[in-house]
């Protein structure tokens, strides 16, 4: 009887923690935010990053299906190493960011890969083209915020990034790899 009576009261003790601990994060810290990325030129890889991104999340670890994340990129925001590489790649034959200023991802569903694992579907949208996106990413709590680390790989002439001249894969690789970290806060917190 002792024994039934220890499990029971363990079990609603598990019950009641469980809506303490599950926590939707909704505030993204733009700030503690970055989109990087490395790519192959002539096979030596180079790493540069955006200085600007928008995004807007809404992610509950223990209902990850419910997930929903949008990520916009000002590509004019671009660092590539150097002001030369800046204005070339803003240029018509890779971004074009005048007409094309924006990078968009907007999720379609997140599921759970297991471990703190996940994985994140969406349409891309870059140079005014959309393709279907995948990205595996890990969740972890640092004090009260989340955090999202992933990386995918991009293949920039689904996208028509790097025209004319540059279309030649041998000068620069067809992959992309893209690296995300996003920090969000509680979505309670956005609203005290």
């Amino acid at each position: 009887m002792i024994k039934q009576t220890l499990s029971a009261a363990a079990l609603a003790a598990a019950f009641i923690a469980l809506p303490a601990q599950a926590v939707e994060y909704g505030t993204v810290q733009v700030e503690k935010t970055q989109v990087a990325f490395t790519y192959k030129q002539m096979n030596v890889p180079i790493d540069g990053k955006f200085k600007k991104t928008a995004a807007s999340i809404a992610f509950d670890p223990a209902k990850p299906q419910a997930a929903k994340a949008t990520l916009e990129i000002d590509l004019a925001s671009i660092d590539a190493g150097s002001q030369e590489a800046n204005d070339e790649v803003a240029g018509k034959l890779w971004f074009n960011t005048k007409a094309f200023p924006k990078a968009t991802f907007v999720s379609s569903g997140v599921k759970a890969l297991g471990n703190n694992r996940f994985e994140v579907a969406g349409k891309l949208t870059i140079k005014g083209k959309t393709q279907d996106a995948t990205a595996p990413f890990t969740f972890k709590q640092d004090g009260a915020n989340g955090v999202f680390d992933g990386t995918f790989t991009l293949k920039r002439a689904d996208f028509a990034i790097g025209e004319g001249m540059w279309a030649d894969f041998g000068t620069v690789a067809n992959e992309i790899q893209i690296k995300f970290h996003v920090v969000a806060a509680p979505a309670a917190a956005a609203k005290k």
